[in-house]
């Protein structure tokens, strides 16, 4: 008998693997109806949709493995970081979902959650004043005009599935929607900047880096106390915080 084995869990959702089947359960459905509506529409590999029942959708696990994670090297080939941002590309280059997505936040609502975020950060002690200062500043660079893209909305590096340099799937898409893409270039990079220009080659056009920059600020700043409060280690070497100091 299959194991069931917790992939993530908080209070706002969880996912469990059970063999090649991935259990997601969420308590907000507009998520998952996000979910399921992204897949059907994007020109990238995606996992197959096994069956739907509210609040639970199970997903048939994607082969290959992630082309990383967060705080320790990647064994992924230059190629298939290279293959990821021309994958990145054709989604960007897709029409355009009738929804706004976790990359299109409005400039000025994100600043000003932004600004109350640092002002918790140094009140509270969990970060050196300086330190949120300086990022603050960097951060300033994503807020600027920018066209909409089909976006990923959170695409960690362990969201994209590679068989050496091919791109096998790429999962967790509640977060898609209308936004800024070099918010989901950041993304995919936080902590792995080494492959910033990998997957610049493959993505076929030259981008502004110190957006990208400013986004590994902005989105550090804004996770760093919610990760500590539900259970993951912002802290850790090559994670958030050492994000954030690489801009010191």
């Amino acid at each position: 008998m299959d194991e069931v084995k917790v992939v993530v869990a908080h209070s706002e959702r969880a996912t469990l693997r059970v063999g090649d089947v991935f259990l997601k359960v969420d308590a907000d459905q507009a998520r998952i109806d996000t979910e399921v509506e992204a897949m059907s529409l994007v020109p990238v590999p995606t996992p197959e949709i096994l069956w739907r029942k509210p609040p639970v959708l199970a997903i048939a696990a994607v082969p290959g493995t992630a082309l990383g994670r967060l705080g320790e090297p990647s064994s992924a080939p230059p190629a298939a970081w290279a293959a990821t941002g021309a994958a990145i590309r054709m989604l960007h280059d897709a029409p355009l979902p009738p929804w706004s997505g976790g990359a299109g936040r409005d400039p000025a609502e994100l600043a000003a959650d932004l600004d109350s975020e640092c002002e918790r950060l140094v009140m509270s002690g969990f970060l050196p004043a300086d330190l949120v200062t300086r990022n603050r500043q960097v951060a300033e660079a994503a807020f600027r005009p920018w066209t909409p893209a089909f976006t990923h909305g959170d695409l960690q590096i362990t969201h994209v599935f590679v068989d050496g340099d091919e791109i096998t799937g790429i999962i967790d898409w509640s977060e898609a929607g209308r936004g800024d893409a070099l918010y989901d270039l950041a993304t995919l990079t936080l902590g792995h900047e080494e492959h910033l220009g990998d997957v610049v080659a493959g993505y076929g056009t030259d981008v502004d880096r110190d957006v990208i920059r400013a986004w590994w600020s902005l989105r550090s700043l804004l996770a760093v106390r919610w990760l500590s409060e539900h259970g993951f280690d912002p802290f850790a070497p090559g994670c958030e915080v050492d994000v954030l100091r690489a801009r010191m």
